[in-house]
């Protein structure tokens, strides 16, 4: 019996129900094929709700999916028909939060494309294999900013605990010489 809570999948879909960036942690797709035609499947049944201001929650093939909407971008998370929409309603909530921030409050398809790496570690900090791990937004955002500290912008781009790791590095390279 499974007692911990999981996700089958996280969707970021656009306005026409394309891939911005997916993660799946079941076997239920085996293909590739199968992944596109549910994506679009989900899309279709929920294109014309409006879940703009507060999640939605669906079930489709034995499966609950939670979704909620923000410009051009569709985002999505998928349980088995067994899990809490309340769970799945936090994860996703998590991810949507954790995006905004990332994103700086921008929150459309071309501001996603072009920060495509700090969504997919946003989803892998969110889930592994599809155990839930974090749900709060702020340490999310503020764990993937820590991985994406670019040493070489000016400190006065960089955020203070950025410029502080950035500092500790050219200290530590400075001693090891």
């Amino acid at each position: 019996m499974d007692f911990c809570p999981s996700v089958k999948n996280i969707l970021l879909l656009d306005s026409e129900g394309k891939r911005v960036a997916v993660k799946y942690y079941s076997d239920d797709w085996p293909t590739n094929s199968a992944k596109d035609i549910f994506e679009k499947a989900v899309f279709t049944k929920t294109q014309k709700t409006n879940a703009r201001t507060e999640a939605e929650i669906a079930m489709f093939e034995n499966n609950i999916i939670v979704y909620k909407f923000v410009q051009d971008l569709h985002f999505y998370v998928t349980g088995s028909e067994d899990e809490s929409e309340l769970i799945l309603a936090t994860v996703l909530q998590g991810f949507f939060d954790a995006v905004g921030i990332l994103l700086r409050g921008n929150v459309d398809k071309r501001e996603a494309l072009e920060n495509l790496d700090l969504i997919l570690l946003c989803i892998d900090e969110i889930v592994d294999g599809g155990i839930i791990l974090e749900t709060d937004a702020s340490s999310i955002a503020s764990k993937v900013a820590s991985h994406s500290i670019d040493s070489g912008a000016p400190l006065s781009e960089q955020t203070i605990s950025q410029a502080l790791a950035t500092a500790r590095e050219h200290l530590t390279r400075s001693l090891l010489k």
